[in-house]
């Protein structure tokens, strides 16, 4: 397997700004992408938010109400509904907040995915695995393997410290608006990010992060560390990216140390985020885990992966019940 990594300038291309003057409004909420919106949101069906629509009465819905959501989203007068707060436990002990929007906020932010996705993933560097089409954390496993049993056996491992929680909105802002330039829609973006959480009937103001559980949610954290991915592309570094998920590849622990400030440099100083210093680790490849995945060396220099040891612990515990 050949590895995709290159020195050289950053991934850009010309064609996502292609009919971005063509009122990118009107893309977003034409029937067609609509409709594609809609069954989308059906197909997921998913949990109702803070207004109690469940996802099967959203057609229904929508056929009574419709025409005055988008009179409003016209004006610029629509105002989203905060997300509903449900709190999952985490694999390591601890929770993590999901944000469930109302269903009529899934479908259009839904929309807004839909047309603004192709714009910027082509820009995104191949070694972004999270949330992307024909990707996945089996792709970013493989190519890890690959670069180990190309020498590059230290990992750094970079935690970021509650990334979705934390996303600055006006660093994330700047970074939508290089290629969206309807004010319309920036606007209506920067309305969902703060469009407060609701959390034992208690409306929270949202200053900051972008809760998981939204359908922009995953585009918006890829548009957020795009500079990171950039920066280390150019530089050449070997690495893998699954959402806040990073992992730097080099040959020797001093390389591996220095990286290791490069890449919180980047991340907190440019992009205002915060490395979990506890976390955030230079191992061996033979201690090193990814996505629940981990590796080990046969004879001849081979990689091979397996389940990392506390994944496989959780399964174990998962199949005595």
């Amino acid at each position: 397997m050949q590895t995709p990594w290159r020195s050289g300038e950053p991934v850009v291309s010309g064609e996502g700004l292609r009919d971005q003057q063509v009122d990118l409004w009107e893309q977003v909420f034409s029937r067609g992408n609509l409709l594609i919106a809609l069954k989308r949101v059906e197909r997921n069906k998913g949990t109702a938010g803070v207004d109690g629509l469940p996802a099967q009465e959203l057609r229904a819905w929508c056929q009574d109400h419709w025409a005055e959501t988008r009179k409003a989203l016209d004006a610029g007068t629509y105002v989203p509904l905060p997300v509903r707060q449900v709190m999952i436990p985490k694999p390591n002990g601890g929770q993590r907040m999901l944000g469930v929007p109302s269903v009529l906020d899934r479908l259009i932010q839904q929309a807004l995915a839909q047309v603004l996705s192709p714009m910027f993933d082509e820009r995104f560097v191949p070694v972004s695995y999270g949330f992307r089409p024909d990707k996945s954390a089996h792709d970013a496993a493989v190519v890890a393997r690959t670069v180990m049993e190309q020498g590059y056996r230290w990992v750094v491992e970079v935690d970021l410290d509650a990334f979705f929680d934390r996303v600055n909105h006006d660093v994330l802002m700047s970074r939508v608006a290089r290629k969206v330039k309807d004010r319309r829609v920036l606007k209506l973006i920067r309305k969902y990010l703060t469009a407060g959480i609701m959390a034992q009937g208690v409306r929270r103001e949202t200053v900051e992060g972008t809760p998981q559980g939204s359908p922009l949610s995953p585009l918006l954290s890829n548009i957020m560390l795009d500079d990171f991915d950039q920066e280390f592309w150019s530089r050449g570094h070997r690495f893998v990216r699954y959402a806040d998920d990073i992992r730097v590849f080099v040959k020797s622990k001093r390389a591996a140390e220095r990286v290791l400030a490069q890449a919180t440099k980047v991340l907190e100083q440019r992009l205002k985020l915060r490395v979990n210093r506890q976390k955030s680790v230079v191992n061996p490849a033979s201690v090193a885990t990814l996505l629940g995945f981990g590796f080990y060396f046969v004879k001849g220099g081979q990689v091979r992966v397996r389940a990392a040891s506390k994944a496989w612990k959780r399964m174990m515990s998962w199949s005595s019940f």
